[in-house]
């Protein structure tokens, strides 16, 4: 079993079809992997790949509420009132966010991390959109109990032994 957390560039497209700035090609990974999920065209930062298909499910479906964090940058400075909604979940016409972890980054006025245990379309995005700010940059950093560390945009490496043997554990 392979898999890879790669530091995915804004541009890139999170899919295997034969399209331009497509996540594979720009990976250029020596086996065929698939991605773990999705991560929008116009956002960046952690995403796994994988050649085991039987565990894509077990770490995308909601129904596990596995962790993922990001690092989100607006428009506009923070509001408190943004943070508390943020927090106990915002109703996007079609779904309503579950509640969730958001802390403003220190010493910054318009970023904040947010760790997610559900992945709608564009979640994070629709939910600062419903309180009326844009998003500028949003980065994830974490999945699970994989981090994205030090690794540069548009580089991948393997999985620690230590990362693998915690992942698996984490997936039953």
């Amino acid at each position: 079993m392979t898999i890879i957390a790669y530091n995915k560039p804004n541009g890139i497209i999170c899919t295997t079809e034969k399209v331009e700035d497509n996540i594979i090609d720009a990976v250029k990974h020596p086996e065929k992997l698939i991605p773990i999920g999705r991560l929008d065209k116009n956002s960046e930062g952690l995403i796994l790949l994988t050649d085991t298909g039987s565990i894509i499910n077990k770490i995308i479906h909601p129904d596990f509420e596995h962790e993922k964090e990001y690092i989100v940058t607006l428009n506009y400075p923070l509001r408190n009132q943004f943070l508390k909604q943020m927090a106990e979940g915002i109703d996007l016409g079609d779904a309503i966010t579950k509640p969730c972890i958001i802390t403003r980054e220190p010493n910054t006025k318009r970023v904040f991390r947010i760790i997610l245990k559900q992945g709608l379309h564009r979640q994070i995005r629709r939910m600062c959109n419903k309180m009326d700010y844009q998003v500028i940059k949003i980065q994830r950093v974490r999945i699970m109990n994989i981090k994205l560390g030090k690794l540069k945009i548009g580089e991948w490496r393997e999985l620690t032994q230590e990362e693998m043997t915690e992942l698996l554990l984490q997936l039953g």
